[in-house]
């Protein structure tokens, strides 16, 4: 949270986030690609069918199967992230991972067809919020909890959740106008 906080104070001028302002804003850019890679919206890709019977890895898919990619199991799978459990955003400030489905190890909006269509709004639009926010509050966790007891287990189910949610306090760090 303190390198994003520097950040903003670096690169946003005045009282508001703009839109001009996120294309300098990279470890925010690359927190909110880590957060989507170990804790995605949905952990399971839309269903997709065999249209003919092929070989995966050694195992015979039969023709029309369904078949269902879990994003999650590939953004936790050790052969292809270093410290798979570890919240590290750097990972992703020189891979040039984006979110268009391109490489499989990093598939948080699905891919081809499946692609989710709300992508392209969704990283305009969060990544301005999480700014916005950021940039003019300071947040505690209640009871001035100690940040590495925080439980960031996952509810699996369609979409993911917090198995306990969090608890944070807003307090106003700069006004939204003067």
């Amino acid at each position: 949270m303190q390198n994003i906080c520097q950040e903003l104070a670096k690169e946003i001028n005045g009282d508001i986030t703009k839109k001009s302002d996120l294309s300098r804003l990279l470890y925010l850019e690359a927190c909110l690609k880590e957060k989507l890679r170990l804790h995605p919206s949905g952990p399971l890709l839309l269903p997709h069918r065999a249209v003919e019977i092929c070989e995966v890895m050694g195992y015979t898919i039969p023709k029309d199967s369904q078949i269902i990619v879990n994003m999650w199991a590939i953004a936790q799978d050790p052969k292809i992230w270093d410290d798979p459990l570890k919240f590290k955003p750097e990972r992703f400030l020189s891979s040039g991972l984006d979110y268009l489905g391109g490489n499989f190890a990093y598939i948080p909006f699905g891919s081809g067809r499946g692609f989710c269509t709300g992508q392209p709004l969704a990283s305009r639009v969060v990544p301005r919020i999480i700014a916005s926010l950021v940039y003019h509050f300071e947040w505690t966790l209640r009871g001035n909890m100690d940040p590495t007891r925080i439980d960031m287990s996952d509810k699996f189910d369609v979409t993911m959740l917090k198995e306990k949610p969090l608890c944070v306090i807003p307090k106003l760090r700069r006004p939204f106008i003067n």
